[in-house]
């Protein structure tokens, strides 16, 4: 798949993996969309790319405010006047023990994570079912593949949007829609430091998960291959990529690993 001159909108393009794919894109000769809730750090993005004015939108958006999305959607068709990929990448992590976790908390990561995702593509389809061409591209998580203490709603909105672009991708591919689905591992990102506790606040801390992950302008490089590739689903990561085959083959021994895990962040 060729890149150059596509429009491609990309969530949570003002850090970590967005923004190392929208510095990635940009050098494919896109169109660019560039989507978080904070304006300032978007204008920082757009200011380090090389790139006209009428090439790039820079839109502010909310995914818990996902029943703005088909505005959202028209202001990018307003602009270019067609969308050629959605890259669904903006989301919320968490760091808390269930019992210890609000249900306000727990449906405001559900709003971002999920429900503003699917929101989101719904709208899009939409713009792509009547162009009769179109992809969208959804950043899951490893957490998407099986569950950690302190993750319990994070990785419940990750695994919930395998299970409806899985059933999605087979309703829109008569309308020539592409669904590729990217699971990355553990990324070298602030993703844990913004990530909220179970009051609500902000949990300030690093893991070292994170710390000693994936740089994110290789995870960006991976991620553009398997863009122009065509593929459905793509896994990127390191060695903690093959947690997911030990818990198919190996569960007991796996579940049990993750119980010492729990135990020691009591």
């Amino acid at each position: 798949m060729n890149l150059s001159g596509k429009v491609i909108w990309i969530t949570g393009a003002s850090s970590g993996i967005g923004e190392a794919i929208t510095y990635a894109l940009a050098k494919e000769n896109c169109k660019l969309v560039i989507s978080s809730r904070r304006l300032d750090e978007l204008n920082r993005v757009r200011n380090n790319i090389e790139i006209a004015d009428e090439n790039i939108l820079v839109l502010p958006i909310d995914l818990e405010q996902h029943q703005n999305s088909d505005e959202w959607t028209q202001k990018v068709m307003a602009k270019f006047n067609r969308l050629d990929i959605l890259i669904n990448n903006g989301g919320i992590s968490q760091e808390s023990f269930a019992l210890e976790t609000t249900s306000e908390v727990e449906q405001k990561i559900m709003n971002i994570n999920y429900f503003g995702n699917v929101a989101l593509a719904k709208s899009v389809a939409k713009i792509m079912q009547q162009q009769k061409s179109g992809k969208i591209v959804v950043v899951t998580s490893i957490i998407g593949k099986f569950g950690l203490p302190r993750l319990s709603t994070y990785a419940a909105s990750k695994h919930a949007l395998y299970g409806f672009y899985d059933s999605f991708r087979l309703e829109v591919q008569k309308d020539n829609i592409k669904i590729l689905l990217v699971c990355p591992g553990f990324i070298n990102t602030n993703v844990t430091l913004n990530a909220v506790t179970g009051d609500g606040g902000r949990f300030n801390k690093n893991s070292p998960a994170q710390e000693n992950g994936m740089k994110t302008d290789v995870l960006a490089k991976k991620f553009v291959s398997a863009l122009k590739a065509n593929k459905n689903h793509k896994y990127i990561g390191n060695k903690e990529l093959l947690s997911i085959p030990f818990k198919i083959f190996l569960p007991n021994i796996f579940y049990n690993i993750m119980l010492k895990m729990s135990n020691k962040k009591k």
